[in-house]
């Protein structure tokens, strides 16, 4: 049965149990704080476990998830994984233990026919109610029911010893037998074992209980169920096989990277499967969002595709090659995620840009290696050579082995117990990043568990309300005074609170002369936390205010926003349909609007696009609103940010029949009303990914007014007409450089007026002369020049050291005769190691090579550098 059946059939069966199919959560999880990205399927349901989401008694998903915890097993077990999907069921306060355990059993034996005899179940040592289910409700026999302890039957699993505080409860799991041939082979074995026999299937996790400090446990007044099964494990039990990689939803994709595998080079399985594993990983985080960089979600992603590329090499694929494994990606999933095909050009390219840099970065090894570990043969610590060592793998992803060789060749010791004991550390710090926390139900949660703010803001700016929580110092106060800082809850509010990349509102609460100044509007779920300062007077909880937006702020966020629509538009026109938005900012002041493009944006494209921007802004065009199903939205075409979570109905906001989006802000009721739109800079703010900053309205009208004024200015320093600025700035630089030619010739001369006086002072090291020469104030090009010169006039066994400085920097370059290169001696080995002791680097050729640094004050130091190794020259 294949996985996408599997994953039809689960969904389809629950939705007969009165279950609400809930569309998996992006990977980024949006409210989350305690995980980079979305570990289970009970992370989007955060709020209806607490009471304050959606009102959903029961929730079946299937759900996209990433873990990096297990990292290193990956490729190397038949289970673990980095992305994965997870299918499950909830209750939030209605179903418990015995229908969980029933529609667990009715769904895997009745629905898909797994023989009874092949299940085992586990429950926690201490709960009988689960064992007597089990037991006496659907008859599983004695011998097939394990009693496990805290850390595999009990959620969190430190609960009872360390906490966290919150919601835990036991767990009961279903094994499945996958035969007595596979593992110990021992007769008493069971699913206790872990020799691989029995295969974890589902785990049903009874949320029963609430943690209190000092340990103490009291139950909750609504019991919640949380189950997980893995499409993965399911779909390798039902296929009849005993590694998840050898399932549909791997084999195509391993197919493909044996197929490119060089004949000759080593057949390595596990290499094949992580492989296989991490491009699932890629290309799901790219498209919810995830962009490769140095930190945060970025940095794992970053770090997947490096592995991957150097599990590539070792296959014997050196090239480029990841990418092309996108679109098979896209036809496995394509059934549950159709838009994957249609972004799959886009992300390929992403993908072959970040291979590509790691590509040049592994051929740049030797300078790398050069610049982080100089000094270290001089001062030999085995243990900081560890550590760089660590680093040199965790941020550039540079082999272990690779720079250990590297190490050994130079005569610098390493500690190999420092890179393990790295290594464990972060491991740990991975863990703790990828792990689901209890912490995830905080406390702060629980402040604001009370009906979803009604928001009016999109018809009026003025709203009669209540006020129904207030929130001071992270505690639920009576009433607040004046000068206090608080969080007020109304039931009713116009303000817009911050979300989909547009800030908060601003305004007042008012009650009579008593005043609320609201600094910005948060949400908390479907609450809107309004969060200020009392001004005047004071306020108590059910007082009843009238709560009133700052308009003119508001006006110039929806005239941003409404831009952003338009920009969105004119950069598909004038760019091409590829363009995706990949973030925002929606400000009073200013926009900015992220979004994918893989070249540099050309001036005259830019011009273009705020052309077409300005010209939509003049013809005037209304926007419409509509509210319909999520489905129906994406089938009229309405462009979605990827990576967002939309509820089942939507908000779609058109202008003309140019842009159509799915958005809840806050917008105009005509383009007109924008009045001007300016970009004010444009630039890469990642791989595949370009910013546009721009503002509109009366920050237009200021922005070009402070544009005239500086041009004005400078007409008048060059005493011209404004008209004819550029021809003149032309006409002075071409003056400025033919003075710099000139004076660049004058200084040559001078220089080489005096090269033989240098050469007759050279001093003899080693039976080499050491030639060297310093001047202040001069160009690369004079220096290189320099050079040239002194090995024309002393051909032979000669070595010259040219340098310049100027503003706290210096410059060297240094020449080696063609029968010293001959010998071996490198001009580039030379200039870096004694670029090291002028606080900079170098390279070049083995006859030349040139370097720059910040501290000029230790060119002797240099220099001393330089006359070493040139004794040292056999």
């Amino acid at each position: 049965m294949q996985a996408d059946t599997l994953r039809k059939k689960f969904l389809d069966f629950f939705k007969t149990k009165k279950h609400k199919i809930v569309e998996s959560d992006s990977l980024i999880t949006r409210d989350d704080p305690t995980v980079l990205f979305t570990p289970a399927g009970m992370n989007q349901f955060k709020k209806e476990f607490l009471g304050v989401g959606r009102s959903l008694k029961r929730a079946a998903s299937s759900q996209r998830c990433l873990r990096t915890d297990d990292l290193d097993k990956v490729g190397k077990t038949s289970g673990h994984h980095t992305f994965f999907e997870m299918l499950g069921n909830f209750s939030f306060g209605d179903y418990f233990k015995k229908e969980a355990i029933t529609y667990a059993w009715e769904f895997l034996t009745d629905e898909l026919r797994i023989p009874q005899e092949k299940l085992w179940v586990s429950v926690y040592k201490e709960d009988e109610e689960a064992y007597s289910i089990w037991r006496n409700a659907i008859q599983i026999p004695e011998n097939k029911i394990i009693r496990l302890g805290d850390k595999e039957n009990f959620w969190p699993s430190q609960a009872k010893t360390k906490g966290p505080n919150g919601p835990c409860g036991p767990c009961s799991e279903i094994f499945f037998d996958q035969g007595n041939n596979i593992g110990c082979k021992r007769p008493d074995c069971n699913p206790s074992c872990n020799c691989g026999r029995f295969v974890e299937v589902w785990n049903l996790v009874f949320t029963q209980f609430n943690r209190k400090d000092g340990g103490l446990f009291e139950p909750l007044p609504k019991k919640n169920i949380d189950t997980g099964m893995g499409l993965e494990r399911l779909a390798a039990v039902m296929q009849g096989v005993t590694s998840n990689f050898e399932t549909d939803l791997f084999q195509p994709i391993i197919k493909e990277i044996k197929s490119t595998i060089n004949i000759g080079a080593p057949e390595k399985k596990e290499f094949v499967y992580a492989v296989a594993d991490h491009i699932r990983a890629i290309v799901f985080a790219i498209y919810d969002g995830v962009l490769p960089s140095n930190e945060g979600r970025g940095y794992v992603i970053r770090k997947l595709i490096r592995k991957s590329a150097l599990h590539l090499r070792v296959l014997g694929i050196a090239q480029a090659f990841l990418y092309k494994l996108v679109p098979l990606v896209a036809q496995i999933m394509r059934s549950c995620y159709p838009e994957l095909k249609e972004r799959q050009e886009n992300i390929s390219e992403i993908i072959q840009a970040e291979e590509k840099s790691f590509s040049a970065t592994l051929d740049s090894s030797e300078s790398i290696f050069q610049e982080r570990f100089k000094g270290f043969q001089e001062a030999q610590n085995p243990k900081e050579v560890g550590r760089v060592a660590f680093q040199l793998y965790d941020t550039y992803g540079m082999p272990l082995e690779l720079t250990q060789d590297w190490l050994h060749k130079h005569g610098i010791d390493v500690s190999r117990d420092q890179i393990l004991d790295e290594l464990v550390k972060q491991r740990e710090r991975s863990q703790l990043q990828s792990a689901m926390k209890g912490e995830v139900f905080s406390n702060k949660d629980s402040l604001f568990q009370v009906k979803a703010t009604q928001f009016s803001g999109y018809k009026e700016h003025v709203t009669k309300a209540k006020i129904i929580r207030i929130v001071r110092a992270e505690s639920e106060v009576k009433n607040i005074s004046q000068g206090e800082e608080a969080i007020l809850v109304l039931d009713k509010s116009p303000f817009y609170a911050e979300s989909g990349g547009q800030v908060g509102d601003t305004g007042e609460i008012v009650k009579g002369k008593n005043v609320f100044l609201v600094s910005d509007t948060k949400k908390a779920g479907s609450v809107f936390l309004h969060i200020g300062k009392v001004k005047l007077g004071s306020f108590k909880k059910h007082d009843a205010v009238k709560a009133q937006v700052n308009i003119e702020r508001r006006l110039s966020i929806a005239r941003n926003h409404t831009t952003t629509h338009l920009l969105q538009a004119a950069l598909r026109k004038v760019l091409g349909p590829h363009v995706k938005q990949q973030g925002s900012l929606v400000a009073g002041d200013r926009l900015r609007f992220d979004f994918t493009h893989f070249k540099d944006i050309k001036k005259e494209e830019l011009d273009r696009i705020e052309e077409v921007v300005n010209g939509y802004i003049l013809s005037n065009h209304s926007l419409g609103v509509r509210q319909m199903a999520l489905s129906q939205a994406k089938k009229t075409g309405a462009l979605a940010f990827f990576g967002e979570k939309y509820e089942d109905k939507v908000r779609v906001v058109s202008v003309g029949e140019f842009s159509k989006e799915l958005c809840a802000g806050t917008h105009l009721e005509s383009t007109g009303q924008i009045g001007l739109f300016k970009i004010v800079q444009e630039g890469s703010v990642a791989s595949g990914v370009r910013r546009i900053e721009a503002v509109t309205g009366k920050w237009a009208f200021s922005f070009i007014k402070e544009e005239e004024r500086i041009i004005r200015d400078i007409a008048e320093s060059l005493n011209v007409p404004v008209q004819n600025v550029t021809q003149e700035l032309k006409k002075r630089n071409a003056r400025l450089k033919e003075l710099e030619k000139r004076l660049s010739a004058q200084r040559l001369s001078t220089v080489q007026s005096s090269l033989d006086e240098s050469i007759q002072k050279a001093q003899t090291l080693n039976g080499i002369k050491l030639v060297e020469r310093s001047e202040p104030d001069l160009d690369m090009n004079i220096l290189r020049r320099t050079v040239d010169l002194v090995k024309e006039k002393s051909p032979n066994r000669t070595i010259v050291i040219s340098s310049t400085s100027a503003s706290g920097k210096i410059s060297l370059a240094i020449g080696v005769t063609e029968d010293l290169c001959v010998k071996g001696v490198d001009a580039s080995g030379l200039i870096k190691e004694v670029a090291s002791q002028i606080g900079g680097s170098g390279g070049g050729r083995k006859d030349f090579a040139q370097a720059g640094g910040s501290q000029p004050q230790n060119y002797q130091k240099a220099l001393e550098k330089l006359k070493d190794m040139i004794r040292q020259i056999p």
